[in-house]
């Protein structure tokens, strides 16, 4: 028989105080209020003071409301029902349509067992050349996106939900304006991604304590697509909304802070979420990709910062462009090597001359004459950034590297590229 306490102790902001026996950390509870009934989970334990986080906030909580103890932690509902579906980061109905009441499952458990995994070995193709052809996506990678306020990073996130090869995507929205969820919804549906597409969403005019549940609601929803047998992609934007959302609650709690008031366990935090990512010997996958904005354009910042520790690797989204220099797939080289034979070598080779075009940029901002092969550079600089770097730009890894042959053969003689005679000898253009 689940017990009921009548008097709360204390209520601060959103988190409330109530003195309970052989309750347990993260278990739900509902409390009656004169407003209706809202959920809560717990927190904090020290003794029989027991602290929890009320999902609608604190507002209408009174020290007389009651509080049942649920004896089990957040769930959310797992069927095949879910996709095509928005839910709420409690697991409500956003899009609405009905509730799902069955084969609940909890969330935030711990990640998998190293010797379930597999040695990462396959490619997700996205249709963007400085992913597929440069950076390459890795089946069960975790990667950040690196970006500040203002990039299109939900953008590239709705193209890449569109256009990777994959059997289920999960997309957690945390702190996102009403015009990025209509944004994401309406993209996904008028590009049929929606069908395979279940998406959780946290607003920025919800509760806080939602947006903490968006990674592990998705997760938990993503390891059971992926023990099914399916690749699932997991899209999360963003880990810095998640952070604020840790730090606000940490401060309410009145935790000692860290680095600019972060909770000191915040490295913890966000590597209990990336450690999801895997691969299974037996079953199917998860990949996280995920957006971190990085206030200030402050790589130093301690979410960018914890996050670099944890991942592998990053993609910079900086101009409207995933930046060359600084992004790096550190599993590419699992993959890129199986792809096509001239793939390693032309990445190589075009990133050079990429940065020796940036240099003859510099020097032409300075004054300096330009060599014949100051102008080569210039050329070939202009369209590597229009026909290969820009987002816009949706074709096959391997139409990007027949295009990248391309573009060297129309802006350099054969001997001036630096590749190998007998890639050259293959794939330069038999016209040029």
């Amino acid at each position: 028989m689940k017990k009921i306490y009548s008097k709360i102790e204390s209520i601060t902001g959103s988190v409330i105080t109530v003195r309970a026996e052989g309750v347990r950390y993260g278990d739900l509870a509902r409390i009656e209020t004169g407003f209706g009934t809202s959920l809560a989970e717990v927190n904090r334990l020290a003794g029989d003071i027991v602290s929890l986080q009320v999902f609608a906030g604190g507002r209408g909580v009174s020290t007389g409301d009651s509080i049942e103890f649920l004896g089990h932690p957040m769930q959310v509902s797992f069927s095949e029902n879910l996709l095509g579906r928005v839910f709420t980061g409690s697991g409500s109905p956003r899009d609405n349509g009905p509730g799902l009441t069955e084969n609940f499952i909890p969330i935030g458990g711990p990640s998998v067992n190293p010797s379930q995994r597999i040695v990462p070995r396959k490619m997700i193709r996205t249709g963007i050349p400085m992913i597929d052809l440069f950076n390459t996506l890795v089946v069960s990678q975790k990667l950040p996106i690196f970006s500040i306020s203002g990039e299109p990073y939900n953008e590239l996130l709705a193209r890449i939900a569109m256009q990777a090869e994959v059997d289920v995507i999960i997309l957690g929205g945390m702190g996102l304006k009403y015009d990025d969820y209509l944004f994401f919804k309406d993209t996904l549906e008028q590009g049929g991604s929606l069908s395979k597409t279940v998406m959780f969403v946290h607003t920025a005019a919800d509760p806080t304590v939602e947006c903490l549940m968006i990674p592990d609601m998705s997760l938990a929803v993503a390891e059971q697509f992926a023990l099914q047998d399916k690749d699932v992609l997991v899209l999360l934007t963003d880990m810095t909304s998640f952070s604020d959302a840790l730090k606000e609650i940490a401060i309410s709690q009145e935790q000692v802070p860290s680095n600019r008031g972060y909770p000191g366990d915040l490295y913890s935090q966000l590597a209990a979420r990336y450690e999801k990512a895997v691969d299974f010997e037996t079953a199917g996958s998860i990949t996280v990709l995920g957006v971190t904005t990085m206030p200030g354009d402050d790589v130093t910042h301690p979410v960018p910062d914890n996050t670099g520790y944890i991942t592998e690797g990053q993609y910079y989204l900086r101009g409207g462009r995933i930046e060359p220099f600084g992004s790096l797939s550190r599993l590419k080289q699992q993959v890129n090597g199986k792809t096509r034979k001239d793939h390693r070598a032309l990445m190589d080779g075009m990133i050079k001359l990429y940065a020796a075009y940036k240099d003859t940029l510099e020097k032409k901002s300075m004054g300096f004459t330009m060599s014949a092969w100051d102008g080569k550079l210039l050329q070939y600089g202009v369209r590597f950034e229009r026909e290969m770097m820009d987002l816009s730009v949706n074709i096959s890894l391997e139409k990007a590297l027949d295009l990248g042959w391309e573009i060297l053969a129309d802006c350099f003689n054969p001997d001036e590229t630096g590749l190998r005679s007998e890639l050259i000898g293959e794939f330069w253009p038999k016209s040029a």
